[in-house]
């Protein structure tokens, strides 16, 4: 494993692993009253170490969601879900109990189609389904790292193109009649869906020095050069090596749960497996660095 050794700054955190080394839940830390110098700093070498942080039982407006990430950086404003009533940094994720289709149901890495791919993301939980609604989430250092040497070298001279086309353009899946009625009052601005970038296929996370798998399902078209028939085997083996159950975790929300994720270093997958109960979230985005 390639763990920075930086020694962790700030206040301890009393931070819960959930595996070892891949998602943290963090206790004692009052995101509604604003965080310090001193405890931000430690909470970022925790997103840098774990991936992926979880807090329990916060209690956040929509002004303190927004103040909390402020500390971290500058907004994203998101142009393709809908936002929050008097919150534009804000963005919905929201599934009503008729609705079929969710937001996030397959494996991806936001913002990936970006020359500059986001930071990661905030989401807090406003109301939830009696069960099920669960996130899934998936350790892309880790996933670089258990490949064969020879694998490793291969990947190491390739780059991937990423889109947003086939997701939220007008010429996407989510234009056939039977999804329009399901998504469009949740994803629009189709016009904006213009974004065809090339990024390398192993970048190196600017926090915490590992090295970092980054395609993903969701936006990763076909390796640069290479047709797409050429690239789905090799693509395909890399999901399914990078969702292998050692290489995951599942959180279950609850009231007050707060998930902050890193898009450079994970993937995550909503299981949509709540139908006929409504689950709403509120998801703030991150802008990042250029990545190498």
């Amino acid at each position: 494993m390639e763990f920075s050794t930086q020694t962790a700054p700030g206040p301890a955190l009393d931070i819960r692993p959930l595996t070892a080394g891949f998602g943290g839940e963090i206790h004692g830390v009052d995101l509604a009253a604003g965080v310090d110098d001193a405890t931000l700093a430690a909470l970022r070498h925790a997103l840098a170490t774990y991936g992926v942080i979880f807090f329990r039982e916060q209690r956040l407006t929509a002004e303190q969601h927004v103040a909390f990430a402020e500390r971290w950086g500058r907004i994203n404003i998101n142009r393709f879900f809908r936002a929050v009533d008097d919150h534009p940094e804000i963005a919905e994720v929201r599934k009503e109990p008729d609705q079929k289709i969710n937001i996030g149901g397959g494996w991806h890495t936001d913002h990936s189609y970006d020359e500059v791919p986001a930071l990661g993301s905030i989401l807090v939980a406003r109301e939830l389904p009696s069960a099920g609604g669960d996130t899934l989430f998936a350790d892309m250092a880790t996933a670089y790292e258990t490949l064969s040497d020879g694998l490793k070298k291969t990947l190491e001279g390739l780059r991937a193109i990423h889109s947003s086309r086939h997701v939220f353009g007008a010429a996407s899946g989510h234009q056939a009649a039977e999804v329009v009625g399901d998504i469009s009052d949740r994803i629009g601005n189709p016009a904006a869906a213009t974004q065809d970038v090339s990024h390398p296929v192993v970048v190196r996370h600017p926090d915490s020095g590992r090295k970092v798998l980054y395609v993903n399902p969701g936006f990763t078209l076909h390796f640069d050069g290479w047709t797409a028939l050429e690239s789905h085997a090799l693509l395909k083996y890399l999901y399914q090596h990078a969702t292998a159950p050692e290489r995951t975790i599942r959180f279950s929300w609850r009231n007050g749960s707060v998930a902050f994720w890193d898009n450079r270093a994970t993937w995550h997958y909503a299981l949509n497996d709540y139908h006929g109960e409504r689950r709403l979230m509120h998801r703030i985005t991150l802008e990042g660095v250029p990545l190498s």
